[in-house]
């Protein structure tokens, strides 16, 4: 689902980065000295275990990244931040390898990465359970939320008006004459131009990589630089700027319930319950408001966090 800017560098030198610097205040690493928990060294703190918490590089997950590391710390887990490392090419060799264990996900995309699109659920339930027997070994899901961000590919009013577009099945007609923006990653994901073209048979004239559902991708889709994008479904600039997200008659894009997905030797009592405890609370209207407080209102992340965290009792 899951935003969305995307790195550039291979998914191998990412993780090689993330390995060498694990303590460092850098984005890719995440600073973790000010990311663990108030319980430090305790004995505590040992007890609830440590997690070292991923996200990828766009405004919603690394939000979201913050509220499970901050219920977490309030259970007195040991929490190490590596936030903004980048598109799933690279966080999932880094849950592999064990440089993270924690990453907010979204159920229907990554089902689409570990199977290449051949699922043919859709429901949330049923996504679900694709997701959890396609999940490589080591690796656990905690409860989904019924929170949802979904991949759209939105256009203008005004190319909306011109094309007469409301399905993106009606983009086959015309999307030769048409550009599209995204992250880099979508060229090659069935949730992306591949899929476009198997299912919709939709080919675009031109694609121009901008980041994954970001302040690039809106800013290209507003001026005039690309016909069409992938925004996310939460995503505040649907509204302010007036997008027409066009609809996906043959489900392209699966249920995108946000998911904890969570090396499988950390899922202890206390990680399982504080993080089930999230899921149990986030809706697809609040991580709307969240993410709107981010994107528009420029609040710090780490604070809109800490707000959500206190409102559902989970600080």
């Amino acid at each position: 689902m899951i935003g969305k800017l995307s790195c550039l560098v291979t998914a191998a030198a990412s993780v090689l980065a993330l390995t060498a610097c694990g303590s460092s205040s850098s984005p890719l690493a995440g600073g973790s000295s000010a990311a663990t928990s108030a319980a430090g060294g305790s004995s505590s703190a040992a007890s609830a275990g440590s997690i070292t918490v991923g996200s990828a590089n766009f405004p919603e997950n690394v939000l979201l990244a913050e509220i499970y590391a901050g219920a977490l710390k309030a259970k007195g887990v040991n929490v190490t931040e590596k936030l903004n490392i980048g598109s799933r090419e690279v966080y999932i060799p880094a849950l592999k390898d064990g440089s993270i264990d924690l990453i907010p996900e979204y159920n229907g995309t990554l089902l689409s990465y570990f199977d290449k699109g051949s699922s043919t659920a859709s429901s949330p339930d049923a996504v679900y359970a694709a997701l959890k027997a396609a999940l490589p070994q080591g690796l656990t899901l905690l409860t989904q939320s019924t929170a949802e961000d979904k991949d759209t590919i939105a256009v203008t009013k005004a190319t909306a008006a011109k094309y007469h577009l409301t399905s993106i099945a009606d983009l086959a007609p015309v999307a030769g004459q048409l550009s599209v923006g995204a992250g880099p990653e979508f060229k090659s994901r069935q949730t992306g131009l591949v899929g476009l073209k198997s299912v919709y048979n939709v080919v675009f004239k031109t694609f121009k990589p901008l980041d994954s559902g970001g302040v690039l991708t809106v800013r290209a889709l507003s001026d005039g630089t690309v016909d069409a994008a992938n925004i996310f479904s939460t995503d505040s600039s649907i509204k302010t700027k007036g997008f027409v997200v066009l609809t996906d008659p043959k489900n392209l894009f699966l249920a995108e319930n946000v998911v904890p997905v969570l090396t499988a030797s950390k899922a202890t009592p206390t990680v399982t319950a504080a993080l089930n405890a999230v899921s149990a609370k986030l809706t697809t209207a609040i991580l709307t408001d969240l993410v709107s407080k981010v994107q528009v209102d420029k609040q710090d992340s780490v604070k809109v966090a800490a707000g959500f965290l206190s409102a559902n009792g989970l600080a």
